[in-house]
């Protein structure tokens, strides 16, 4: 398995103390978190988008720039670019840019966001959300895949002259992912383009997200596609990781801050079930307890999704060295045990994208074309219904 650090970037009081830090010194968290997950040998960095409510992250680009700048080789994820209220081709651009930056390290995650805020905010409609995401999809595939590209659609104002956006990716396409959290709709359009798919595993019983990736499979073998490309990633619970020596030690500490903002988040369809820090550990996602604790509820969410990706979330209410300190743990007392017991080929040598970074040998110009080619192979040489 492979792993991820994510921060969406909320920007909260500790529920307990009623301590925040300031804006700056948050933002700055975000990139020394990030520094020191390359340290400790993660393999990915995301940082998510929210354009309402308590967080810091309506401008990931600059904040992944700024990560690629004192980083090396760390890939650089999104979680989740909310491309439903964005330009595609100022977003071809933005992320051409870091994609350049980091020499290759880019792979995007796009989603239509869970923030019903943000439309109106953008001048857009909610009931659009889902077309506005799958056309807007559509373009970006096509501007980083193609040059010249003339395009007619709802949401934007037609190309009608041939465009070639600048700068060009680092070499080809980066991979775009599809992040799925309450409807099948994103899971379809993953499975519909052969593109990998990401869970969000955050807030709900595990049997919900489980729907969803079974669509998603059913889907991706409806149209045909080179299962060798058929990635999965999974969060980590809306509560974040926390690890002590023991499990009891570990609710100890961590579930006053736990309990406090389950209990201040009221947001009607998007709450957890999972409201005290005992419920949590036994039956939701968060990753919380012994290390040997979390180890086993990853293991056991592997053996049920099958999962290649492992994101996780630092609890950022607490101060910024507990944080860290937690990260270390994580990555010497949790993650080998799980890589031994879930390997994955993602990023390996045989994933075509696994060589798409300068220091993994600068890829072959064009992943993305490789993966379209594989699937093309597979459909002509399998008898699937797509």
């Amino acid at each position: 398995m492979k792993f991820q650090v994510l921060d969406i970037i909320p920007h909260l009081k500790n529920p307990v103390t009623g301590e925040i830090v300031s804006t700056a010194e948050r933002l700055n968290q975000v990139v020394e978190t990030a520094r020191r997950a390359e340290e400790l040998d993660f393999d990915s960095f995301a940082v998510g988008e929210r354009h309402a409510g308590e967080f810091i992250s309506s401008s990931p680009t600059t904040v992944l720039a700024a990560v690629a700048a004192v980083t090396s080789r760390i890939r650089l994820q999104t979680g989740v670019t909310v491309l439903s209220v964005l330009d595609p081709v100022r977003v071809a651009e933005d992320y051409a840019t870091i994609d350049q930056l980091s020499r290759g390290r880019l792979e995007v995650v796009i989603g239509k966001g869970n923030e019903v805020l943000q439309y109106p905010l953008f001048g857009l409609s909610l009931d659009d959300q889902w077309e506005l995401v799958a056309e807007k999809y559509g373009l970006l595939r096509r501007l980083w895949r193609e040059e010249n590209v003339t395009w007619s659609g709802r949401f934007r104002p037609a190309l009608t002259e041939g465009t070639t956006t600048t700068p060009r990716p680092f070499a080809g396409s980066p991979r775009i992912w599809h992040g799925s959290a309450t409807t099948l709709t994103s899971a379809a359009l993953a499975a519909q383009w052969g593109d990998p798919l990401f869970t969000a595993n955050a807030i709900q019983p595990r049997e919900n997200y489980k729907v969803l990736i079974n669509h998603y499979r059913e889907e991706y073998k409806r149209h045909g596609h080179d299962p060798r490309h058929q990635y999965l990633g999974s969060g980590s619970g809306a509560g974040g990781v926390f690890i002590a020596d023991t499990t009891q030690e570990a609710k100890r500490q961590f579930g006053p801050i736990y309990e406090a903002l389950t209990i201040g988040r009221n947001v009607p369809g998007n709450n957890s079930p999972f409201r005290d820090i005992d419920h949590a550990v036994a039956e939701g996602p968060a990753l919380v307890g012994s290390p040997e604790q979390v180890i086993d509820k990853i293991l056991s969410y592997h053996s049920l999704y099958g999962h290649d990706l492992q994101s996780i979330s630092l609890p950022t209410t607490l101060p910024f060295e507990q944080q860290l300190e937690i990260l270390e743990r994580f990555a010497l007392e949790v993650i080998p045990a799980v890589r031994a017991a879930a390997p994955t080929t993602l990023w390996e040598p045989v994933d075509p994208f696994g060589g798409r970074p300068e220091f993994a040998g600068a890829a072959s110009p064009d992943a993305a074309g490789t993966v379209t080619a594989d699937h093309a192979s597979y459909r002509r040489n399998h008898a699937y219904a797509h």
